[in-house]
């Protein structure tokens, strides 16, 4: 069955990837800020964090949405600022919080509709210098739960908890090989994550395949959270 999903943040990345796989059987619509969506069945539209999602253009029903923007800023806690603080949680709460409520009565249209959002592993396993994250990141992950509760059983919510991805968003993270490998090495799968196999995960989530799943996290992170090898 053809379904429509909408996927935030669809021209880059994990958000790229999942765009792409969703569009070989469904309808989506993806928003883009920086990079064009490159995909032509991908139906993009401008959109930028903190700003109104203009859902005109939307179907009447929207069976899934993918909230895939964030942000990695490894800083020492003594220099984390306010400002710091309220930029992380506008990109990865505020605006997610938003777009979910905008597309909201067109999800509740749907049979089994499906919400998907992105924490990461560090909101769970401590890691130095990622306070920053882990404050945004784990309000994500306590609103999967509470939004989970609310919305059943007519809609969906889980979060995705990946480890580092090869990803524009970690660029400056995996700007070398040295940089690759010493990151690859700190995983017990001894390689780091690509955004085809989260995307995968995503995208069974939003579908009507994983319909007794929600308000879980789960971890794709190479067994770095729960292993000691």
């Amino acid at each position: 069955m053809n379904h429509n999903y909408l996927v935030i943040g669809a021209s880059s990345g994990i958000g790229a990837s999942l765009a792409d796989q969703l569009a070989e059987n469904h309808q989506v619509f993806g928003t883009f800020h920086h990079n064009q969506i490159t995909n032509s069945k991908v139906k993009g539209f401008y959109y930028e964090a903190g700003q109104p999602l203009k859902v005109e253009s939307l179907p009447d029903v929207i069976h899934g949405i993918a909230y895939c923007p964030g942000t990695i800023q490894l800083k020492p806690f003594a220099r984390i600022s306010p400002e710091m603080i309220q930029q992380d949680l506008m990109i990865n709460v505020t605006s997610a919080v938003q777009c979910i409520q905008a597309v909201l009565p067109r999800l509740k249209a749907a049979e089994n509709a499906s919400i998907v959002l992105f924490s990461t592993v560090a909101v769970q396993t401590g890691f130095n210098f990622h306070s920053l994250v882990s404050i945004s990141k784990g309000a994500i992950e306590g609103l999967t739960r509470a939004l989970a509760a609310e919305l059943a059983p007519k809609i969906r919510v889980n979060a995705i908890a990946p480890s580092l991805t090869q990803t524009p968003l970690a660029g400056n993270l995996l700007d070398s090989s040295e940089k690759i490998e010493n990151n690859a090495q700190r995983h017990p799968l001894r390689k780091i994550g690509n955004p085809e196999e989260i995307a995968s995960l995503a995208a069974y989530l939003l579908q009507p395949n994983s319909s007794w799943m929600t308000g879980q996290i789960l971890k794709v992170d190479g067994g770095i959270s729960t292993l000691k090898i």
